[in-house]
């Protein structure tokens, strides 16, 4: 497995898969690349880049601070290891924030945006509710309530797993408490005017995890950006409801490959 250099020395390991246009998939928070397996084939025609956070899967896992705009320059190290000046980049959750900061901060790389299920950070943003927040720390109930924040009970009830988003299992404990400091920390509210990217965003209706308001309010703050809501869908909109998600995200991309 390939990996990139970052500046300070971290090896990143990232996959490549297909041929056509570069698009990076930019998975949540304490999840590896594995996390956009069940729809990978969605996305054939094009040239699909995944990476292991710094943390997680065949990436290093240096016991440090990290940060989304951190995330972000990792992102750039891999790009630059492709030898790619820019990409199409898709990022979810957790990706989502980290995605922000790589068009802000780096608008050359970024030729079309989309950003799913996120939020511009908790000091503007809509944040989830202390009850989820409790049940989350209870360790005999975590996957569950997870679970239950990602999927229906119906999509639960017809897909005993495995499920790819309930985090890497091989993380240290320590570099799932940096996820989560990264992520709670991240606010972009500032930067996010200045993203010059075509920009798509997407949330199911449904999500309490990172509440749907988040969406339309990043599409007010990004300039020309537009937000699409999925009725019933939860966090994991873009598993359960691909086959309303993804042809969203590539009409959108097909549309900017051809401007």
């Amino acid at each position: 497995m390939p990996h990139a250099s970052t500046i300070d020395g971290t090896r990143i390991a990232y996959q490549v898969r297909g041929e056509g246009q570069p698009l990076v998939l930019l998975a949540g928070q304490s999840n590896n690349h594995t996390w956009w397996d069940p729809i990978l084939s969605d996305f054939e025609g094009y040239r699909l880049i995944t990476l292991d956070w710094r943390g997680t899967g065949e990436s290093d896992k240096p016991d440090e601070v990290y940060s989304t705009r951190g995330f972000a320059d990792d992102v750039v190290a891999v790009l630059d290891d492709l030898g790619l000046d820019s990409a199409h980049v898709y990022g979810t959750s957790m990706g989502g924030r980290v995605a922000q900061w790589l068009a802000i901060n780096h608008p050359e790389r970024v030729n079309a945006l989309v950003l799913g299920c996120t939020s511009p950070g908790a000091a503007h943003g809509y944040e989830r509710s202390q009850e989820i927040r409790k049940a989350l720390a209870d360790p005999a109930r975590t996957d569950r309530v997870l679970l239950e924040l990602m999927y229906t009970p119906a999509w639960i009830a017809q897909n005993p797993g495995p499920y790819y988003v309930l985090g890497d299992t091989s993380m240290p404990s320590y570099a799932k408490g940096r996820h989560l400091v990264a992520s709670n920390k991240h606010d972009a509210w500032d930067g996010l005017p200045k993203i010059t990217a075509p920009t798509l965003i997407l949330h199911g209706s449904d999500d309490i995890f990172s509440p749907a308001a988040n969406a339309q309010l990043l599409a007010d703050r990004i300039p020309g950006a537009r937000a699409e809501l999925i009725a019933g869908a939860r966090h994991a909109y873009f598993h359960e409801f691909r086959s309303v998600a993804s042809p969203a995200v590539l009409s959108f991309l097909r549309t900017e490959d051809r401007a």
